[in-house]
């Protein structure tokens, strides 16, 4: 399976921008789309990078603030329109499920799929779900409300044939499938053949870590530990460190803190203040403690890379589409 890639719809704070929407990701782990919050605007956004809501099967909302999450009911809708019959996950605050049902309800026309709703948990790290490509948990975040983070790991993948090895003690094909799981081989004379000398080790699994609207907080530190990507908001420049904890929000300094701290790979930056039009302050600020950061900016796509290089990541441009490597 080829990387994951993760897409950005929007990276603006409490207000939309000229070039930037509210909150709202969508990261691919193999067939799966789970998209992350949904600030107004996301369906356009989607339209514009020519992202079909075909295969979105999750979608993970981390707190009710409007900018995480106005656009959701609208993408329901949307996909009723267009003959959705798959259900549809959604992951987010326990009160979620009641707001989304009543607007469908009081907008007289409920969807012809289902809505299977998981309650986050804003007090624990919690296990939500498993896919054969992903996993999914949350986190808390301390935040003005219930507020999450979530971590998607990949599966782990399978060991890989040592076809010279194979063919030299004439294993059967009907036993590939159980050496790639990690099982010895055993011939018709009754040797042992370990399968580490029939396979080689599988590539490490990639993880991504979300961390939504918080105040600077060095307990979210063990939960995004060794991820190979982390995004956390950087709202604000150090210089308005005091505005930031009064909002509980972070700057991008701080940003840089808990990437340092946590040991990821590399680190993407975003929920940026509408007083911002320059975005260059923030990364550099964010790279004086966490060299390995990028802004994450509409329009982007990276690839979510294990064993990131210590090299700076690349840095990106506006354009939609563009593909970014972190490697």
């Amino acid at each position: 399976m080829s990387a994951p890639e993760l897409y950005i719809l929007g990276s603006s704070s409490a207000t939309p921008t000229r070039d930037r929407n509210p909150s709202a990701q969508i990261l691919k782990f193999g067939h799966d789309k789970i998209m992350i919050d949904c600030g107004e605007g996301t369906q356009m956004r989607l339209i514009q990078l020519g992202i079909r809501h075909t295969g979105l099967d999750y979608i993970c909302i981390s707190h009710l603030h409007g900018d995480h999450y106005y656009g959701l009911i609208g993408l329901i809708s949307s996909m009723n329109l267009m003959g959705r019959k798959t259900a549809l996950h959604i992951i987010g605050p326990p009160s979620l499920k009641q707001i989304i049902l009543l607007q469908l309800q009081e907008g007289g026309k409920q969807p012809e799929f289902e809505l299977i709703f998981y309650p986050t948990n804003p007090n624990e790290a919690e296990f939500i779900l498993k896919t054969k490509h992903f996993e999914l948990h949350s986190f808390p975040l301390k935040h003005q409300i219930h507020c999450t983070g979530f971590i998607l790991k990949e599966a782990p993948k399978e060991r890989s044939l040592h076809v010279e090895n194979i063919e030299q003690y004439q294993v059967p094909i009907t036993f590939f499938k159980n050496i790639k799981a990690g099982e010895d081989f055993v011939n018709a004379q009754g040797e042992t053949i370990s399968y580490k000398l029939l396979s080689y080790d599988p590539k490490p699994s990639h993880s991504y870590a979300y961390c939504s609207d918080t105040i600077f907080d060095l307990d979210i530190v063990p939960y995004v530990e060794n991820t190979t990507v982390l995004y956390h908001e950087a709202t604000y420049l150090e210089a308005l460190q005091e505005k930031a904890a009064e909002r509980f929000h972070s700057t991008a300094k701080q940003a840089g803190i808990i990437a340092e701290k946590a040991n990821v790979g590399h680190l993407l930056i975003g929920h940026f203040s509408s007083r911002y039009d320059n975005l260059e302050p923030l990364l550099i600020e964010a790279q004086t403690v966490f060299q390995r950061t990028a802004l994450a900016l509409e329009g982007l796509k990276f690839n979510i890379e294990p064993n990131a290089s210590s090299e700076p990541a690349v840095k990106p441009s506006v354009e939609l589409n563009q593909l970014v490597n972190l490697n």
